[in-house]
Parts: structure tokens; sequence; C-alpha cells
């Protein structure tokens, strides 16, 4: 009997193999509809770019402006008081915003603190609960042309909250 790693590494390859074969069978011009959907990749990438370089400057201008680190201190004390050590407060910011800064971030304080570290399992905690929300608002709603996002942006923000307090939580409930 095959093992599940062994299963799982022949899925792709036969998914690969399998697919193609059943539309060449049922008389489907495979590589002419290859050649549309790659067509249609490169013109969504065209949609999407202008947002995408939208948010990387922004990011870029929040961190090198000082805007970041103005609101990281700001709300330090309100941070600290629900748990949020100070050195996870710039996680906590740019999180919704950029996956990559996030990365970043992480990186900095799991090499300065330690992943076994209260504050290091808190902010692996923190990337692994929330996502990059105005990001992914950002690249989906251009490439479907949504102009008027309404609440959208407050709703990420808030599921951006909501998963830093829950991540707080669950790391005091288990004692890290």
């Amino acid at each position: 009997m095959m093992s599940f790693v062994a299963v799982a590494q022949l899925v792709t390859p036969l998914f690969l193999l399998v697919i193609p074969l059943y539309a060449l069978a049922r008389g489907v011009d495979v590589y002419g509809v290859f050649l549309r959907g790659a067509a249609e990749g490169l013109r969504s990438i065209a949609r999407v770019a202008p947002a995408i370089i939208c948010m990387f400057t922004a990011v870029g201008l929040l961190s090198d402006s000082g805007a970041l680190d103005a609101a990281g201190r700001a709300i330090s004390p309100v941070a600290q008081f629900v748990g949020l050590p100070a050195d996870l407060i710039m996680l906590a910011l740019i999180r919704p915003v950029s996956g990559s800064g996030g990365l970043t971030l992480l990186t900095k304080i799991l090499d300065s603190v330690g992943p076994d570290s209260p504050e290091g399992i808190l902010a692996s905690t923190i990337q692994g609960s929330t996502d990059t929300a105005l990001y992914i608002m950002a690249v989906y709603f251009s490439s479907v042309g949504v102009t008027r996002t309404r609440h959208a942006p407050f709703v990420a923000l808030m599921s951006a909250l909501a998963g830093i307090a829950a991540s707080v939580v669950a790391c005091r409930f288990i004692g890290a």
C-alpha cells in the first residue's frame, strides 16, 4: 500500500497528465485553450498592476515618512495594556497592508527575541492569524473594477484587529 506522502507527490503530475488527456479525448484544443488562458492571465495582471504598485508605494511612504512609527507610539499605551508588547505594535500595524513587510518585521523580531520566547510566539501567531486585508482588497477590487468599496476597508481593518486580539488571547491562554 502506498504511503500518504507518495500519493501526495503523485497528485500534481497526475493532474498535469490526466486533465490534458481527458480534454484531448473530448476533442478540446488543449494548446489553444492554454494560450487563451495565458492571454487572459496577462490581461488580469495588467488590470491589477496599478493597484499593486499603489500599495507598494503607500507602504513605502508610510514606512519612510515615520507615520507608522508615530502611529505605533500613539497606540503603544493601549496596546501594552491589552498585552501587546511594544516590539509587536509595528507588526500589527503593517500586517494588514503588506505581507512582505510583515514577514520582514517578524524575521527581525524572531532574530532579536527568539522564536520560542513569549514575544516570538505571539509575533508568529499574529503573522499567522491575520492577513494582508487591505492589499487583498486593492488587488481583488481593481481586478473586477470595483470603485465604491463602501464599508470594506473598515471591515478589513476590524478583521485584522480581531485576528490580533485573538492572537493575544490565545497566547495568554497557552501561557506564551
